[in-house]
């Protein structure tokens, strides 16, 4: 047995080229790559069926099971355009952002404070004056998709303007406001709400539509309640309720510094 696995092994390395090794790298990256870009989405799970039924595909052309091997050849035509209309959105932001650093990379000490300061502020203030507010921060995921169907701004973050958005009388108040390190890029965004039932029934629709995109995405969500006057914050799909100016501080700190902790210890 372990002269085959020797001659095995011999056989490996004569005929292993370094184009061979550079080959596995590419591919490596690539699935790694993709990994990242679906991970905490809906589409990541879409393309783990996919690779069990490509799986299961050669595993019945193995064991000779020729009718179910015949209908799974004849579906992956319609399977490959239905992945296309699928993953649409994900393939257009792979696309487009093919080598986007993450967010805040190239944000100095001073601008993260800065932006971490009008955040804040205009949170409070808003909180204070009861008036409701969806403040999306992107983070690694390209939002692009939501960015498109709202109202390009496109303006560097302040309070003044965050609160001007979402006075009642604003006509894109009811809309979330998409952050981009330093910049509003648009307002007026309607977000996926979130399709679990064990919510508590207090929580309305900004809290429900900020649980809805966390839960597809990595992007952190600040909700102030209308009715309550209330801070939240939202991440990963999970609701932190009733935050003072310091609590939402220290989280928003860590959002934008994520890579120089070593636990991701939000609160």
């Amino acid at each position: 047995m372990f002269s085959e696995i020797s001659d095995i092994l011999h056989w490996f390395l004569r005929t292993f080229r370094w184009q061979d090794a550079v080959d596995i790298l590419i591919v490596a990256f690539v699935l790694y790559k993709l990994f990242k870009l679906f991970k905490g989405t809906r589409a990541l799970q879409m393309m783990i069926g996919l690779t069990i039924l490509v799986m299961a595909s050669f595993i019945f052309q193995w064991a000779k099971f020729y009718t179910i091997s015949w209908l799974l050849n004849n579906l992956w035509a319609y399977l490959a355009l239905s992945v296309i209309i699928l993953f649409q959105p994900e393939i257009r932001r792979a696309l487009a952002h093919v080598g986007q650093s993450p967010l805040f990379s190239s944000m100095n000490l001073e601008s993260e404070a800065k932006t971490i300061d009008e955040l804040v502020k205009g949170s409070v203030t808003m909180a204070s004056r009861k008036i409701g507010a969806l403040i999306l921060l992107e983070r690694e995921h390209s939002i692009e998709g939501l960015i498109e169907m709202g109202t390009l701004i496109d303006s560097r973050l302040s309070k003044e303007l965050l609160i001007s958005i979402f006075l009642p009388y604003s006509p894109i108040h009811d809309g979330a406001v998409i952050v981009q390190k330093d910049r509003i890029k648009a307002a007026g965004c309607f977000l996926p709400l979130t399709l679990d039932l064990n919510l508590s029934k207090e929580l309305g629709t900004r809290h429900r539509a900020a649980i809805g995109i966390t839960e597809e995405t990595d992007a952190v969500v600040i909700v102030v309640s209308e009715e309550t006057g209330t801070i939240s914050v939202v991440i990963g799909g999970k609701i932190t309720r009733d935050l003072d100016a310091q609590a939402l501080r220290r989280v928003l700190t860590n959002v934008m510094r994520p890579v120089k902790k070593k636990t991701r210890k939000w609160f």
